[in-house]
Parts: C-alpha cells; structure tokens; sequence
C-alpha cells in the first residue's frame, strides 16, 4: 500500500467516525458499526497459552450480544433494569454490557477487586436487582461474597451467559440521554460516589479520545485495566468508532504480558503512569532489542504524568506518549496531541476537544486569566449527570453548570492544560503552599526513584511537614534525607518546599484501576 493510499484510508476512517459519533445510543453505535465492518476483528482475548486465544468480530458482537440481551430478558431484565456486574476483562463481560445497552437497562459496573465493603456499597446505593459475577476468580469466591452480601438475582457471567431468541426483544432504546450507567469513584478519602452517566456521555468521552490519538488503519490497540472502569467503555466506543481490533488482557501482569502484545502486533498501548513505568523496567532488561517492536504509541491518563516519564519512554521505548487527563465523571477532559512539541507532551496534559469548555477559577468561581493556577471546573457531553447522591450533585457543580473537579492548575496561552496537583494535596506549611506535584516531578529526575508521593502531615509548628515517600528501584542504593534535599535544591526547588521527611517503601498502594497512588493510605500510616 503507497503512502497516498494510507493516506485515503485514514481519511476515510475519519470520516466514517464522525458520521458514526452521532449516534443516539451505545447500540445504535454497535449496529452500525456491524454493518460496515461484519467481519473485522474488534476484540482479541490474550490467553497464556496462543492456542486459546479468542477473537470476536463486529458482526458477532452484535449478534452475540442481542442473543444475551434476550436471555437477559427472559430473567425479567427491563428497560431501566438496576444490573450490577463485577466482571474481569474479557469477552463475555462486553457482551453482557452491550446487552444491557441494548435493552436500555441501568448498569452498574464494579471492579472485579473490591470486596464485601466496596461491592456491598454499590449494591445497596444503586439498588441493583440483578448482580452478575465470575464465580471463583483468582482465589476469591465472588458467588459467597454475593451471598454474604444479600445481593439480588445473582447470575454467574464469566462463560456461560444467558442466551434466547432475539425475535422476542422489544425495540432498542431510542434516549441516549437518559442516565444508564451508574460508575464508582475509588473511594480513596471515604465511601465511594455514584456517578450518572448515559449513552451519549461515553460516546462523547470515547469520541473526543479517539480524535486525540486519531487511530490509523492497522492499529491494534489494548486494554490492560479492568473494563469496569470508566476507561472499558471510552476505550470500546474508540473501536467503535474507528472499527480497529484490542487485546484484551484478563490478566496484566509484567514480563508475562508481553508476549500477547508481540504475538498480536499491538500498536497503541498504556493505561496510566504506573503502566509506562513497567514497560520502561522491562525494556531496560534488554536495551538494545525494542520491547514491543510494533509499539508506535503509549497513551493513558488517570494519574499524573512527571516530564521525565516523558522523555524515557520516548528515549528508551522508541515510540510516542500522549498522556491525557480524565476521571469517572469525565472519562477524557485533555488528551497530547501525538504531533504536538515535546515540551507541551511532556509538561502539560494537552488540550480539550471540540465541545470540552475548561474554566480556571478562583475557589469563588470567579474566572482566571491563562497561566494563573486556580481550580479546574468542566462543563460539555462527556461530563456526568451528577451522583446518586442529589446533595453530592448540588455541591459538585456551580452556578453556571461547570463541574468543580478539586484539581488545580493553568491553561497556557495556547490553550495546553498543566495541572499542578489537587486541592486536598496541597500542603500548607507555615502559611505557605506548597504544590506536593511539583516536588514529585523533580524526585523522578533521580535514577534511584521508581515512584514518588509527597504528603503533608500535622506538624505543631509548621501546622505541616512536607513528608516525601518513595519507592525505589530493586537493588538501589537506599536514598537518604539530605541526598534527597540535595538534589532538590540543585534543581532550584525553594527551601520552604524541601521535604523534613523521607519514607522508603517497598511499594506505593495503589488502587486496582489504573494503580494510582493512594496517598490517603500513607497519611494515615506516617501521621
């Protein structure tokens, strides 16, 4: 194929997704993308072993799905039906989702690794009438936990999903605007949030992350995380849109995913800050060979990205890194540009899409102008609805319809957002404030951090210290307070910003997301 017939192609693919982004519905979306592509590949399940591996087509994605929407619907699963699942990546579980979508069914995803608590919550809080699960799953009995918990109309899901004639199903749901998903934050300060979303919110969260990383034909992408998070359909709607195959990985773990990243030719990688940091490892085993040779991208968001990760990836990997900005109640605010500078790739978040309006402001609401660091407020398609809890609504967004996310940071002239931590990160030290996330940035310069957090802790005297807790590289040399102080102060980091405490962990905690770092957790363990 010459450069100019590429060239149609990608046009072409661009085109087609822009016609399909204006889809009502997640099913309309899947239907008219089976008709045009019935028998390209969508989903590509990794196995250990390659003999079973599975591979679904866009066709039979939608003619497996209606089948489980009427096995659904025969045990009693309505238009606006409470389903909760907590499933892990793999085929069966997009089909049950789509299945739901295509009965207009209220869904509410939980991530295969929260327990009685977390699962429990979600239960309760949604009212779930239905609760899918996979049974004994990695060691852990999903099906007793269900039990434990009370949950109603309890089906397993993780190979045998009901199945029925689809002659007997009603008409799709024609709204894309009525709430039918419900997601969970993490849950890291407190209970976890409810979070309202519908159809037309995902579609526009996957629509704006696809112009972001404008996918070619020939990309095979990947998901790593689990498909329960917010991330699972943002990702699908991409596919969707561009009508490109995934790996889907059940299991993600390093060295032994790499295999089914090589096998399948993956070319659009990621998942957070923490997924660029094991492929570095592992590349660093084996410099000299590329460790995915048909890697062109990595992509991700969800947690913040420091400038060094950046120019690693780019140096070692030899492949690109847009890294984006998002949360459950905005699966993608600001995504790179892979054909932006290096400088705005590696120290700001990118841009907003067509349609994503970012405000700065003062805590007040008043606006600010660029460059000037104040909250992050959202208004446009892809923001949620709200929370279950209406009060949890009223207090979230302001008076003029603009989500107040509890991030700061800046817009540059051009339009770029760099942020600069959360509210709650914030240290206030002698009346000063100090921004834990650029303290973080300059940590990751040091060859011996594998991954930083800075903390405040209550102090007496200062009101608070700035704590600094890093993990480290295996087999680094152990770092030390004033080394650490050291090398902040060579890069210009000012005195009253200096860490008075330094903690060497084995390993950050981390959620089971996209690993971010819970720095909740080390607040309560070092106050």
């Amino acid at each position: 194929m010459t450069r100019k017939d590429r060239t149609t192609d990608s046009e072409t693919a661009v085109e087609t997704a822009r016609g399909l982004g204006g889809s009502r519905t997640l099913w309309e979306l899947v239907a008219r993308r089976a008709a045009l592509s019935p028998t390209t590949p969508v989903l590509i399940e990794a196995a250990p072993d390659p003999a079973d591996d599975r591979t679904l087509t866009f066709g039979a994605l939608h003619d497996r799905a209606e089948r489980v929407a009427a096995g659904l619907y025969a045990m009693g699963v309505r238009l606006g039906t409470v389903v909760a699942w907590q499933l892990p990546t793999r085929i069966e579980t997009v089909l049950l989702s789509l299945a739901l979508a295509r009965l207009g069914a209220v869904q509410s995803p939980v991530i295969p690794f929260y327990r009685d608590r977390e699962a429990g919550f979600a239960l309760r809080e949604s009212g779930a009438e239905f609760f899918a699960v996979p049974g004994e799953w990695r060691g852990f009995d999903h099906a007793a936990m269900a039990a434990r918990l009370g949950a109603r109309g309890v089906f397993g899901a993780y190979e045998d999903l009901p199945t029925g004639d689809p002659a007997i199903l009603p008409a799709p749901p024609a709204s894309g605007t009525d709430v039918r998903w419900i997601y969970w934050t993490s849950g890291t300060t407190s209970d976890p949030k409810g979070v309202l979303h519908t159809d037309r919110s995902l579609i526009a969260g996957g629509s704006c992350l696809a112009d972001a990383l404008r996918p070619v034909p020939g990309d095979v992408g990947s998901v790593a995380f689990p498909y329960a998070h917010i991330g699972g359909p943002d990702y699908l709607v991409m596919l969707l849109l561009y009508g490109f195959p995934a790996v889907l990985f059940e299991k993600f773990a390093m060295p032994d995913a790499l295999e089914g990243y090589r096998r399948h030719g993956v070319t659009i990688a990621g998942g957070s800050t923490a997924f660029y940091s094991m492929f570095l490892t592992e590349q660093r085993k084996a410099p000299g060979t590329k460790l995915v040779p048909s890697l062109r991208l990595l992509a991700g968001g969800g947690a913040p990205k420091p400038p060094e990760i950046y120019h690693a990836v780019v140096r070692e990997l030899g492949c690109g890194l847009t890294h984006g900005y998002g949360m459950t109640e905005v699966p993608m605010i600001t995504m790179g540009d892979p054909d932006d500078t290096d400088e705005n790739l590696a120290t700001t978040e990118g841009r907003p899409p067509k349609g994503m309006s970012i405000r700065i402001t003062t805590p007040e609401g008043t606006p600010l102008p660029p460059s000037v660091d104040g909250e992050v407020r959202l208004r446009g398609e892809a923001v949620c609805r709200g929370y279950l809890n209406p009060d949890r609504t009223a207090e979230a967004f302001d008076a003029d319809g603009y989500l107040i996310t509890g991030d700061l940071g800046h817009l540059t002239p051009d339009g770029h957002l760099v942020l600069t931590g959360r509210s709650k990160d914030v240290i206030i030290r002698k009346g000063e404030n100090i921004s834990a996330k650029e303290i973080e940035d300059l940590l990751h310069l040091l060859p011996d951090v594998a991954d930083a957090a800075v903390i405040g802790l209550p102090d007496p005297e200062r009101g608070e210290r700035v704590c600094a807790v890093v993990e480290q590289p295996p087999g680094a040399p152990a770092l030390t307070l004033s080394g650490v102080t050291a090398h902040l102060r060579a890069q210009g980091l000012s005195p009253h910003k200096l860490p008075e405490q330094l903690e060497l962990v084995e390993a950050l905690p981390r959620n089971d997301a996209l690993r971010k770092v819970l720095k909740y957790k080390l607040r309560e363990r070092y106050a």
